[in-house]
């Protein structure tokens, strides 16, 4: 099956045209937006000519997959688009509001250009639906949970996935075996301990805000801060913007999210630069080691998303914290090809994956079809 996969980002949209029966991937492309409501328009444009340009490149398409970030309490498995559904993801857009709005306008522009096709929307929430209880339940007044659904879902579960199946692929071992720590860093942020190929703790929350220092988001703060600024004058809607826009990387460097330049800032003398990096690494070690705590063993440390990939000296800086549970720095580790990177002596695996959520999407959409097409033989 052919399946084209759409993943809407705050700054981008990716495409990604997997043959799930060779698991080739016959087509990558991406377009640079912006998510503010004023550039709606452009986005449909530019969502439009994606797909065209994927389907046009790449001969006809079977099945269209998105990635949604938010599922709440309603979407635990992969789903075609029908009926409610794509109104029942819009109405998650406030818990995620950096992405799941831009999921829907890319599911309406492609569903318009390519009506006789299957759409399926895949979740990142989804992997986390198993987590007991004692690791979703938040300690607060217990009806807020049944009033507002007030619970931890966490995010980058089709990363954390892929990061899995790849991880044991690695280590030559079986899924089922292993006690892991995933991170993913990029420009959100969260850390995952998976045994036995399942979830059992997760830093990011109710929303995608909770957890680790991110790009522009806050990540975990004193509530108590917040309090205090909306008794001051703030707005809900102003103080929504800073944790959302204005926080994290941007906020303690005072220029900007982007870790590459970052480190050049850094290296040049930029103490605020320098500061913003070691504040992004040590939450990020403290949020590895709170994971671990979840796992009976630890087999290996998982590092995926674009800093988690490709910023090497974060990867060591974070893994220079972590010795405590075995860790040693990683090697240098040149190239973007998934490989162990873990320094001599560990007891740990250290382990660099490239996120691949293209993939995850596609063989989810295809299962999904496929298991329908046979309910409908049978």
């Amino acid at each position: 099956m052919r399946v084209l996969v759409l993943n809407a980002g705050s700054s981008s949209l990716k495409a990604s045209v997997i043959d799930t029966a060779s698991h080739a991937t016959l087509r990558e492309s991406m377009m640079s937006w912006h998510s503010d409501a004023s550039a709606a328009a452009s986005r449909r444009e530019a969502a439009t000519s994606l797909v065209a340009d994927s389907t046009r490149r790449t001969g006809s398409i079977h099945a269209v997959g998105y990635r949604v970030v938010h599922g709440g309490s309603a979407f635990t498995e992969p789903i075609r688009v029908a009926g409610g559904v794509l109104e029942q993801i819009e109405a998650l857009d406030e818990l995620a509001p950096l992405h799941n709005h831009l999921a829907v306008e890319t599911i309406r522009a492609a569903t318009r250009l390519l009506p006789n096709v299957d759409h399926v929307a895949c979740f990142d929430t989804a992997f986390h639906s198993v987590l007991e209880e004692e690791a979703w339940r938040y300690p607060l007044p217990r009806d807020w949970q049944a009033r507002w659904g007030i619970r931890r879902f966490g995010f980058h579960g089709l990363s954390v996935s892929w990061a899995v199946e790849r991880a044991a692929l690695l280590l030559g071992r079986p899924v089922a075996d292993l006690g892991l720590v995933v991170a993913h860093l990029g420009s959100g942020s969260s850390v995952t301990a998976v045994a036995g190929g399942k979830s059992v703790a997760t830093s990011m929350g109710f929303t995608p805000l909770e957890g680790l220092m991110m790009g522009t988001r806050s990540g975990s703060v004193d509530p108590g801060i917040l309090l205090h600024v909306l008794r001051n004058g703030m707005t809900v809607g102003q103080l929504a913007g800073a944790l959302e826009h204005h926080s994290g990387l941007l906020a303690v460097s005072g220029r900007t999210a982007d870790v590459a330049e970052l480190e050049r800032a850094a290296a040049d003398g930029d103490e605020k630069a320098a500061l913003a990096l070691a504040i992004y690494v040590r939450r990020a070690a403290e949020g590895i080691g709170a994971a671990a705590t979840s796992l009976k063993k630890l087999d290996a440390l998982v590092f995926t998303g674009g800093i988690g990939e490709h910023a090497g000296s974060v990867r060591t800086a974070i893994c220079a914290r972590l010795r405590l549970l075995g860790i040693q720095p990683p090697q240098p580790s040149p190239g973007d090809d998934d490989q162990v990177v873990s320094g001599s002596g560990s007891r740990v695996h250290v382990i660099r994956i490239r996120a691949r959520e293209d993939v995850v999407i596609a063989r989810q959409t295809a299962r999904l079809l496929e298991v329908e097409s046979s309910w409908t033989r049978s």
